[in-house]
Parts: C-alpha cells; structure tokens; sequence
C-alpha cells in the first residue's frame, strides 16, 4: 500500500472525475429544474386562493363555528358518525331546526339566541348538525379544486399538540361494534416539523411559506392561515397540495432531454461497471463467498481460503488479511461472551423479579406506597409543565381493628382485600394504591375523572348493601370512608396538596358516618 497509485480509492475517483464531467456537461438538467419551479409557484398560488377561500366560509358561518368547535372538542367522545356517512348534511339540518323550534318557538339561531345560551341536548344537536356539515365541505375541496387534503386545527392544551376538528381525510376507529370516524384527534405537531403551522397560529396570521411533508399523498406543500371569529383567534386552516403533479408539457420536454443524458449515462455506466467488476468485484465476490460460508459453518478454516484473496496492494487485499484476523478474533471473543450471557440472563431474571416484587402489595397484589410515589412524581412533572388533569381518592376502612381483635387477623385480611376488589371495580380505569394498612389510594384520570361524583356514589352505594346484607358475616361487610380531591392549580401546588386535600374530605365522610350511627 507504500504506492498510492494501487490505492483502490484512487483507482475510484479518476473512474468517477471523469463521470461527473460528462454528467455537468448536460445542460439539459438546468431546464428541467426551472420549469418545475414555475410549476411550483402556480400550486403555491392556488393553496392560498383555496385557504383563503375555506376562511371566508367559516367567518361566514361566524361565531356559531367558534362555539360549535370548543363543544366539539370537549364531547367529541359522545358524538358518532358512521365511517360510511355519504355527505349529505342536510337531514340533520333539518333535524336540528325542527328540534330547536320546539324548545325554543320563534328563536333564530345566533340572532335571539347564541349557541351556549341552548340546553344541552340542542347543543349536541347542534354540533352533530354542524360537523357533519363541515366535514362535507372540507371533504368537496380536494375533488373540487384539485388539491389533496385539507383540515381546520385548534390548539390542544398539550404543548405543540393539535386537534383535527376536521379532518377530510377519514379514519376509521370501531365504537360499539360500529365503523366510525375517529373524530377530533389530539396529535403531537413538533415546531421542527410543522414551523408554519404554528407561525400562523402565533401570528394569529397567514404563514409565510410553506412546510413539507412526505405523507400518504406523496411529497406536499402545506400552507397555513389563521381565523379569527370576532376578534379571537379560534383555529387554523391547512391546505395541502402534491408538488410532483408536473403537467403532461413539463414532463415531455424534460424527457428528450433525460433520453440524451440517458444514452450517455448508460454508455459510461456500462464502460465503469465493466472496468470495476473486472478488477475489483470478483475479488469482492470470492471474498463474501468466504464470509457467507463462515457465517453459515462457522468453520474457522475458512481463514486460509480468505488469505488466499489476499493478492496485490489494494484495499481489498488488505480488508481480506483484516477480515481473516477478526474472524480468528470472533471465535475467541465468542467462547466468552457465551459464558458472560447466561450470567447476565440469570442476573436479569433476578433484577426484574426484585423490581416486579418492589412495586406490589402482597396481601392485595395491587401497587403499593413505593408505585404510589413514582406516580406522584410523574404527575409533579405535568404540575410543572401546566399540563396535569388528575384527582385523587383517598379510602380508610372502618373497624378493622375491632374485626381483628374480635375475629383475628385472618379474617382481618379477609375483609381488606375485599374492600380492595369494590376500589378496583368502581374505579377501573384509575391506578389503585394500597398506601397503608386500611388505607387505598386512587389517582383519578380520563374517564374516572370525568365521572368521579357517580363513581364515589356507586362506591358508597356497594358498602351501604353489604353493610344492609344479613347474610354475611361482620368481616365481610365492609366499611370504609372515600375522600376525593381534584388538581386546581388556584389551590394545589404539589400532588401532596391533592392527597392531603382528598384525606381531609375522607375524614369528614368518616365523621358524618359515624354520626349517622
């Protein structure tokens, strides 16, 4: 390897010199690359004719489609629409009036009375009427005006989080057995990916420029706008449009010029490949022969055959005696690292075992005061990161100590665990915590929070029957206080606060009990 003129690397940049020349000396590339420019601008031009367009639309439509969103958003998990609806709004249109009429004869909509002023059931009336109305007419842009997608997005109290209000593009979620719209998806927009969209939510304006994406529809330009209802910024409005849909002119033009390139192309292509397989190749050849019979054999004496290669001063000369000394090498790192993985399985099995075990209740095999903490500090980070929605409820067991000394610590144990099964079926879709001896805790979230007052009455409800319930025996009917708190930041600064909060209501409930005995 002392002449660097049998460098193989050198042998490769002359090769490849001379290609690029001939490769630069087509002008023809240069045309190509500025019609697709022009092309670029007139698609750049109609996204924001047809943005512009939809945010006419819906000031058009005013503050009804502010408030008919925000309601949205808080109950799209209660509004269905069927994956096959056809577009046609109208119906419900219809529906709508007829039903608002009848609750409130002679009104007008948003002229004798706004949105939030209607009762509930007409407010969701409104907005099955509205979104299905909506969803038709951003679903009409792409055939009519020859884009590929269009949206309205609003801001999740998620940092860099979107909702999908309206989405033109359907996506199937299974409710009941049912195929549905998955409705008002909440996604995660990273600033780096999606920097117009967020410049024209915080401008509170149309972007400038575009973001790119490489989606289902190919490569996109998306383009951007904020809408204002009355003077509030409620949303954004996103257009996107394929850029590699070059019109039929473009791409004939461009063709005879790449079918010139072409023939050059391939001749020294042809002449490169040749010069390269005969010099180099069929070494590289016999040389992952070699390497595949080893891998499959894993017969060390394939090292003189690789030796053999070995012949001349080029690199694959010299990577054929470095691949025979690490396949030597392999063999005897492979002898101990054999013998150090089984240690390390062995000692992995323990440490998850210990950890599994760390984290659990015996008597209950719920999670215990250790789980119970490292849960509290994750919610102390979305504390501080504005993000936390949570509450918690604290339950205490009544006579556990009379049930021991009366009955002794068997039925004792008895009688927790099962107080531990109500707590886990009422509340099962919340983490439960056994945090003392007759104490549990629950860290309420999503549906549980939502519905934490019928939950805490089924609750109360369950002990009340097994208290009533003269067929069982004393341990087996169950007492016990609940105490519930939810996170308010006017109140709470710390997941301490909640529990505290949420112990105080559960001594109250314990006091009232006792009094009503």
């Amino acid at each position: 390897m002392d002449n660097k003129a049998d460098s193989l690397l050198v042998k490769f940049a002359i090769v490849f010199t001379l290609f690029l020349f001939v490769a630069l000396s087509l002008s023809g590339i240069s045309a190509y690359i500025s019609q697709r420019a022009i092309y670029k601008t007139q698609c750049e031009k109609r996204l924001v004719h047809i943005a512009r367009h939809l945010e006419n639309l819906v000031r058009a439509e005013g503050q009804l489609f502010a408030d008919f969103t925000r309601y949205f958003v808080r109950h799209k998990d209660d509004i269905r629409v069927p994956l096959d609806y056809d577009g046609n709004w109208k119906p419900f249109w219809e529906a709508f009036e007829k039903f608002f009429q009848s609750r409130y004869p002679g009104k007008t909509l948003g002229v004798d009375l706004r949105f939030s002023d209607m009762d509930e059931e007409c407010q969701m009336a409104c907005a099955i009427y509205m979104h299905r109305k909506w969803l038709a007419i951003f679903e009409s842009v792409p055939r009519d005006f020859g884009i590929h997608y269009a949206y309205y997005l609003m801001p999740s109290p998620k940092p860099l989080h979107m909702y999908w209000v309206i989405d033109a593009v359907r996506e199937e979620k299974i409710i009941d057995g049912m195929k549905c719209i998955n409705l008002c998806t909440e996604v995660l927009e990273p600033l780096e990916e999606h920097q117009k969209m967020w410049q024209a939510w915080n401008s509170g304006s149309a972007a400038m420029g575009y973001d790119t994406y490489d989606n289902q529809f190919g490569k996109t330009y998306a383009y951007y706008t904020a809408v204002h209802l009355d003077g509030e910024k409620t949303g954004v409005i996103g257009t996107e449009i394929d850029i590699a849909d070059v019109d039929a002119a473009i791409l004939r033009n461009a063709l005879i010029q790449t079918i010139g390139i072409g023939v050059v192309l391939v001749a020294c292509m042809a002449v490169l490949l040749l010069f390269i397989y005969r010099k180099y190749i069929r070494k590289l050849e016999r040389l992952q022969a070699s390497v595949r019979q080893y891998a499959e054999s894993k017969d060390p004496g394939i090292v003189a055959a690789i030796e053999g290669i070995a012949m001349g001063k080029d690199e694959i000369s010299a990577l054929s005696m470095q691949t025979a000394a690490m396949i030597l090498e392999i063999e005897n790192y492979m002898k101990r690292l054999k013998d150090a993985s089984f240690a390390l399985v062995r000692e992995k099995e323990r440490a998850d075992a210990l950890h599994a075990l760390a984290n659990k209740d015996a008597l209950t095999d719920i999670r215990n005061k250790m789980a119970y903490d490292k849960e509290s500090k994750r919610l102390e980070w979305a504390i501080e990161d504005k993000s936390a929605c949570f509450g918690i409820a604290v339950i205490d067991q009544n006579h556990l100590k009379q049930i021991n000394d009366l009955y002794g610590h068997e039925q004792g144990n008895v009688s927790i665990k099962k107080l531990c099964r109500i707590v886990c079926t009422v509340f099962k879709h919340s983490p439960v915590y056994r945090v003392g001896g007759d104490e549990f805790a629950v860290i309420l979230e999503h549906s549980d929070l939502e519905n934490v007052q019928a939950l805490s009455n089924q609750f109360n409800a369950i002990l009340e029957d097994l208290c009533n319930d003269a067929k069982l025996k004393p341990w087996e009917k169950v007492s016990a206080a609940i105490g519930i708190a939810i996170f308010d930041p006017a109140l709470d600064d710390s997941v301490a606060s909640v529990f505290k909060r949420a112990d105080k209501d559960m001594y109250a409930r314990k006091k009232a009990m006792k009094a009503g005995r």
